[in-house]
């Protein structure tokens, strides 16, 4: 969507709250709209404030849903940092970017909060049409610190050495590879200011894995080494030169005795001055950090404390997640709204359930998760399988070829992602899986629309990205039962990766195929394309193609939109077209059979939930031109734009995907057969 079509609704969003916030109390947040006023408050409010945000918070995203947990984590680090540095002049960067709620209160976004998550409102992270404040839209973990090196790097080539760069860290980016690159580059620079500020609050969807946990962890251990030798060199100062050689000695082991201690100092053997542990919640505290980093006129580490949930006992106690994602819940209890339909079982759940049956009759299936065991369905198979569970930390990249490695070792390896986050891995999955033939199985929760996350988390581009590796097998299941099927088959396939994608919330109810083939399902066939000749077409004989009185449509659905593609051909059948629809068991490889169809109609119509360019009926497409088959064909998919927040099914309709439209569509394509 255009910035200026964006802000010109969210300015009318501002207008309505304006208005409906006449007759309201004022409290100390009411009175804070930009950085400027958070500087100007009086200490002895700023508590008092930071209990405000928290409330907002709570009503406000119980209403909507979004990421409830770490933004309760962040209030007073995130008003340190705006009464520290100077927003916009000095750019703050958000990793990941969903912990930047608060940020959005304090830049003038609070009345926008309603609309949060919600078609034309405010986007669940930071967004470049809303404010000058927002520089990225970093909703991908571990990317804020290459961004904050090469604005520091800008800014030193331009001359503006005043300006400040601040990272915010947190929810596990720095377990993502991206990261180490960076901070290797910004050490080498000692004279560009670049605060990175780690928001450790031990977990990411969930807890914190790895040796960066550990050395985290033993970091918070620093505060008792420095007051001993804090004190220490106050008394030995008080014994003239004696006393001073001493505290030389005793200087001489601290080193040492920490490093016995604390596995390792990370970030000071990197050359970067490090500051903490700090008690992210003690804004004092927090300030005075900050003002020091920032004076100090080099790359920085400020290592902040953190309770993820924090001041919300329903999000406290929740071991899961810390109520890391919530949909609308009561801002009471902290319990769903809205109940799960009794019978109704997620795509995730399907998924989960038959990979735990799967397991238990091989001995060499295992799962690889990148710190989304809860999300992409996992948890459960850790519960049963702890040992053939690895969770990688946010690294996709490493997860795919460390898949590798298991596979190499005899192993059939099963990575759950989101569709989304599989983009990080294509090199791996190119050039360390598919050019050593190994059964590695990707699992791809989240593809197609997701929606109210916004352009980065739509699962629109994985079959762009993986169908032009070779030897790749990739299918998309149209409802729970097909994806155990589905499933099933890639973990019997042994010589090459495997894909299996679908999409968000529940799995629909089952469509029972009408002639079930070697290699596709046919969903649905017209009277008129059952009978005669019109049967040998749908076997996949050859004939020539239907007269223009006797059109024929073939419909070729991929995955999770078969409603839409029953709904065309239903309405194709009452205008009097012979139709068939068929779903393919794979969409790559491309099988003869279904090209074979394709060349006994006169109009191919395909359908599906992922990008165009490159997408599956575009792969179908270009088989029948290799086979020289001149039918036309007319995708229907995804456009390849990013596309704003909002619901699934908002979406689908806006982008001519949902029943209707699809349906509209293909009565025009094919009313024009009979011109």
């Amino acid at each position: 969507m255009e910035v200026s079509v964006r802000a010109t609704r969210l300015d009318s969003c501002r207008m309505r709250f304006t208005e409906e916030k006449r007759n309201t109390s004022m409290g100390i947040l009411d009175n804070i709209s930009s950085p400027a006023e958070l500087k100007g408050l009086p200490e002895a409010q700023l508590d008092d404030l930071a209990a405000e945000i928290r409330e907002f918070l709570i009503q406000k995203v119980s209403a909507t849903g979004g990421h409830l947990g770490p933004n309760l984590g962040v209030v007073e680090l995130t008003m340190a940092l705006h009464r520290v540095f100077d927003s916009p002049t000095d750019p703050l960067i958000f990793d990941t970017g969903h912990q930047s709620y608060v940020h959005k209160i304090l830049t003038g976004r609070r009345e926008l909060f309603d609309t949060l998550r919600q078609k034309d409102g405010l986007s669940g992270y930071p967004e470049r049409a809303e404010s000058p404040h927002d520089w990225t839209e970093s909703s991908h973990a571990s990317a804020a610190l290459s961004y904050a090196d090469g604005l520091a790097k800008a800014f030193e080539l331009s001359g503006q050495v005043h300006r400040h760069v601040v990272a915010l860290v947190g929810d596990g980016a720095l377990t993502g590879g991206m990261c180490w690159e960076a901070l290797n580059n910004i050490a080498a620079a000692k004279n560009r200011s670049v605060v990175i500020v780690v928001n450790d609050n031990g977990r990411s969807y969930s807890p914190t894995i790895g040796g960066m946990a550990e050395n985290l962890a033993a970091l918070r251990l620093q505060p008792f080494y420095d007051k001993v030798m804090d004190s220490g060199k106050y008394a030995l100062g008080r014994m003239g030169w004696v006393g001073d050689r001493a505290f030389q000695v005793i200087h001489g082991l601290k080193a040492g005795v920490k490093h016995t201690v604390l596995p390792t100092e990370m970030f000071t053997d990197l050359g970067l001055k490090y500051i903490g542990p700090v008690d992210g919640h003690d804004i004092r505290q927090m300030e005075n950090a900050l003002r020091y980093a920032k004076d100090y006129g080099g790359p920085v580490i400020v290592h902040a404390v953190t309770a993820k949930g924090k001041g919300f006992e329903p999000a406290e106690k929740n071991e899961a997640d810390l109520m890391h994602a919530t949909g609308v819940i009561d801002p009471i209890t902290g319990e769903p709204v809205e109940k799960k339909a009794v019978g109704v079982t997620t795509w995730t759940k399907v998924f989960s359930t038959k990979l735990i049956e799967l397991a238990k009759q091989r001995d060499d299936v295992v799962a690889i998760t990148a710190a989304m065991a809860g999300p992409t369905g996992l948890a459960e198979f850790a519960e049963v399988f702890p040992d053939r569970t690895y969770d990688v930390g946010i690294a996709e990249q490493h997860a795919i070829t460390s898949a590798a490695g298991l596979a190499l070792g005899g192993m059939h390896p099963v990575v759950a992602v989101y569709s989304t986050f599989l983009n990080r891995a294509f090199d791996q999955l190119l050039m360390d899986v598919a050019l050593l033939k190994l059964p590695v199985t990707v699992v791809l929760d989240r593809a197609g629309i997701t929606g109210s996350d916004g352009a980065s988390h739509n699962g629109m581009w994985d079959l762009s990205i993986t169908g032009i590796v070779p030897g790749i097998h990739v299918t998309a299941p149209r409802d729970g039962v097909r994806l155990q099927n589905a499933l099933a088959r890639c973990v019997e396939h042994s010589d090459g990766p495997t894909v299996v994608r679908f999409p968000k919330g529940n799995a629909p109810e089952p469509v029972e195929a009408v002639r079930e083939e070697a290699d596709y399902d046919v969903l649905f066939e017209s009277s008129r394309a059952a009978e005669g000749d019109s049967s040998e077409a749908v076997a996949g004989k050859d004939s020539t193609h239907g007269s223009t009185a006797d059109p024929r449509v073939l419909i070729v659905s991929f995955g999770a939109l078969t409603a839409q593609a029953l709904s065309a051909a239903q309405a194709l059948d009452a205008d009097g077209f012979h139709v068939t629809v068929v779903d393919p068991h794979w969409v790559v490889p491309v099988a003869d059979s279904v090209v074979n169809l394709t060349k006994q109609v006169d109009l191919v119509i395909t359908i599906e939930d992922s990008g165009l360019h490159g997408g599956a009926g575009s792969k179908l497409q270009m088989k029948m031109n290799e086979d020289k088959v001149d039918t036309p064909v007319r995708n229907l998919g995804i456009p390849q734009r990013f596309l704003a927040h909002a619901s699934r099914g908002q979406v689908l309709a806006e982008l001519g995907l949902d029943s209707d439209s699809v349906t509209a569509s293909a009565r025009e394509w094919a009313a024009e057969l009979q011109k």
